[in-house]
């Protein structure tokens, strides 16, 4: 790693669906799609700047594709360059923009926290701590290849176990602090894990503490620490970006924005506007128009 992006065509032949989508004077673009429950798959090119700061819920583990991917994570900036692996953690607030003049482009994969509870378990026998990875860019081959095959692959259900536990493998041998995992303070799992499937279930509308704990048993508060310690955010911010999710991915139509908003349990337009662009670093416009 060091402090301080157009795709070829041969990045975008392995991503079949995932092509150029913008030209001219802006020819920046993305795309996005779900391939798996809890796995998601971003490409996308830009000219200059990215993305405002922004965090999310989900690990992204990012290849660099061409040209150089700057960032600020965790009070410093860096820089990936074609070929390395960034390793971005749940709730961590980032950025990202071109290094040089030429642009840059990548490819991510968007992996749920509970996905990788789930397989650190099984390699260890004991629900444990997320990984963490101390270094954002790494040079990883393990890393890259699990990411490129994701993108040939498609992702059918078997690739996707097969990608889970490959990416959680390799963040188990990145954590430098991780010899055994380190246990939770006591966790009731199967009451956190009903609350997750409710947030899931109700993407439109706001969602109380007074509902969390019927649903969990637990205070407002333990809750908070146990849902924290298996997924790595908070209720509130799992529940803002499911809302979220279900409205991006209503934004691939012609449906105006005010609607969709309100449809996701936002006050109104302006609300909407600013908690996307704070969960995923550009406007929901702008994000409608880079998908076209």
């Amino acid at each position: 790693m060091r402090d301080s992006a157009a795709l070829p065509d041969s990045a975008a032949v392995d991503a079949p669906g995932l092509e150029r989508s913008c030209s001219g004077d802006s020819p920046d673009w993305v795309r996005q799609r779900a391939t798996a429950p809890g796995v998601a798959l971003l490409q996308a090119w830009f000219q200059r700047r990215a993305y405002r700061r922004h965090r999310h819920d989900t690990y992204a583990i990012g290849v660099t594709d061409t040209g150089v991917q700057a960032f600020w994570y965790r009070g410093a900036t860096h820089i990936s360059t074609p070929g390395e692996v960034v390793v971005l953690h749940p709730d961590e607030l980032h950025d990202g923009y071109a290094g040089s003049e030429m642009g840059f482009g990548y490819r991510i994969v968007y992996l749920e926290p509970a996905l990788v509870a789930a397989a650190s378990y099984d390699l260890s026998g004991r629900w444990g701590t997320l990984p963490f990875v101390g270094q954002p860019v790494l040079d990883d081959p393990g890393l890259v290849a699990a990411v490129r095959g994701a993108f040939r692959s498609g992702l059918e259900p078997l690739a996707a176990d097969d990608l889970i536990l490959r990416i959680t493998t390799s963040l188990h041998a990145a954590d430098s602090s991780r010899h055994a995992a380190r246990p939770l303070r006591f966790v009731d799992v199967p009451a956190v894990l009903r609350v997750r499937a409710f947030l899931d279930a109700e993407r439109s509308r706001l969602i109380r503490s007074e509902e969390l704990e019927a649903v969990s048993g637990l205070t407002r508060f333990e809750l908070a620490r146990q849902f924290r310690a298996m997924f790595g955010t908070s209720p509130y911010r799992y529940s803002l970006l499911r809302r979220l999710d279900a409205a991006r991915d209503q934004l691939g139509g012609t449906q105006p924005l005010v609607d969709i908003a309100l449809s996701t349990g936002f006050a109104d337009q302006a609300h909407f506007t600013r908690m996307f662009t704070a969960a995923f670093g550009i406007s929901p416009g702008r994000y409608r128009a880079l998908g076209r």
